[in-house]
Order: structure tokens, then sequence, then C-alpha cells
């Protein structure tokens, strides 16, 4: 990569970070009421490009719709429709919760744990530039109340950097 291809990003440092690029910022910690800000990372716009869409998506439940090949297996259509996240949805983890279209690729990021959906900014679906220009504040994607916690299974500023740096 030629130092005229790198895309100066920063990182915010009052939150915790997934292995998907994905920040969570802890907003009220009462246990039986906690609810979490998620958020992309800018490392995705550094890796893959300007962010031309952000779709905030759950997969559609088509248990009863799988193809059944010769093998038995059931097929999963990757580009099968995802059905639009509404407030109170519950999603599992690894549940897909935001696909990202850039002008390289289309990122897929899953839920990291199992939660229910308190609020939406649909304006990031509308305006892909606040992800783009404004990450880690109005280009924040959802807020959620996480069903299991563990702040320690997230990274912090350090351990985010560390771990851009071994990929």
């Amino acid at each position: 990569m030629s130092s005229g291809d790198y895309f100066e990003f920063s990182i915010a440092h009052d939150r915790k970070y997934t292995l998907d690029h994905l920040w969570v910022q802890v907003l009220d910690d009462d246990e039986d009421d906690m609810t979490v800000k998620l958020g992309i990372s800018e490392f995705i716009r550094a890796e893959y490009g300007d962010i031309l869409r952000v779709v905030l998506s759950k997969p559609e439940d088509d248990s009863e719709f799988q193809v059944d090949t010769d093998e038995g297996e059931s097929q999963n259509d990757d580009d099968a429709p995802a059905a639009p996240i509404s407030r109170g949805d519950e999603l599992d983890t690894d549940d897909l919760m935001i696909t990202i279209r850039t002008i390289e690729d289309r990122v897929l990021i899953n839920a990291p744990f199992p939660c229910k959906i308190v609020e939406l900014n649909g304006d990031v679906e509308d305006n892909s530039d606040l992800v783009n220009e404004d990450a880690y504040q109005d280009g924040w994607c959802m807020i959620v109340r996480p069903h299991e916690w563990d702040e320690d299974m997230y990274l912090d500023e350090s351990e985010y950097i560390e771990y851009l740096n071994e990929i």
C-alpha cells in the first residue's frame, strides 16, 4: 500500500470495540435497564473505502423456505432479502445487524450479543455521510438493551489498535 492510499482514521477512546469493527458505548449501566449505543468504527471506511449505504437489518426468517440440496444441507442465499429491524426486535448473537456497502465491498456486521432494539438511527440509512464524517457521534447506528453483557469481551482503545495492527 503506497502512502497515498493511507486514510487517517481515528478511534474514540471512550468506547469498546468488537472484532467486527463495531464500537459499543454503555449509555446506562443500571443492570436492569442497561442500554448500549452501537456504531461503526472509522476503520471500515479506511479499509474498504467510502461508505455508500448503511442498512440496519436482520436476516429474514426464512426457515420455512430453505432449499434442501441433494446432500440434505440447507442452502442459505447470501443475497437473501433482509428484514428491516424495528424497535422492540430481538437479535441473537451472530444475527445480521448492519449491512454496509462501500465503494469496494459489502460488509456484514452481526450482533455481538443477544439484545433488544431500543432505538434506531434512521438518519444513517438516509445519509451515509454521517458515518463517513462523524462515525462516533451523529453516525451511530442503534441503541440496544443487551440480554448478556460482559465488558471484558470487547477491546478497549489500545487493544483495538493492537488488533488493527495485526490484521
